[in-house]
């Protein structure tokens, strides 16, 4: 009996443009196709998803009171280290963090997740280096 291996050699590219779009939308769809979830010949256990590159992340869009009440933390490690700030501090700072700190959280723990990670391309702005690789556009709906 043959057994189905699934091909792991295509890499497409993806651009999305995050201009209005809420988070939490945005970051399951771009965790989905990174993961590669939206092929027929999906395996948990393999790495075959596309390569995401999201434009505009300044200009992604948090509902709510999500701006003054989602607060990001970290710990430096020494006592009395624990960091703070604001959603809206952070898009102010540096909104491609935002964007990645959503979208990781979606991808699996581990090895494997943070392989994955390399293939998440962030910019605030409009332009992007990935133009020879001929990303196609994907409409957030």
């Amino acid at each position: 009996m043959k057994t189905f291996v699934p091909k792991n050699d295509e890499q497409n590219w993806v651009v999305v443009d995050a201009t209005g779009v809420p988070l939490g939308r945005l970051a399951t769809l771009i965790a989905s196709r990174i993961r590669g979830k939206h092929r027929p010949d999906f395996t948990p256990n393999m790495i075959q998803g596309d390569f995401v590159v999201v434009l505009n992340a300044a200009q992604v869009v948090l509902t709510g009171n999500k701006l003054d009440g989602k607060v990001y933390t970290r710990y430096t490690g020494y006592q009395g280290g624990l960091k703070t700030e604001t959603a809206r501090q952070a898009l102010a700072k540096h909104p491609e963090r935002v964007i990645e700190h959503a979208v990781f959280g979606m991808l699996p723990k581990g090895r494997q997740g943070r392989a994955m990670h390399t293939r998440l391309k962030v910019y605030a702005g409009e332009t992007h280096p990935h133009s020879a690789q001929k990303p196609q556009k994907l409409e957030v709906k």
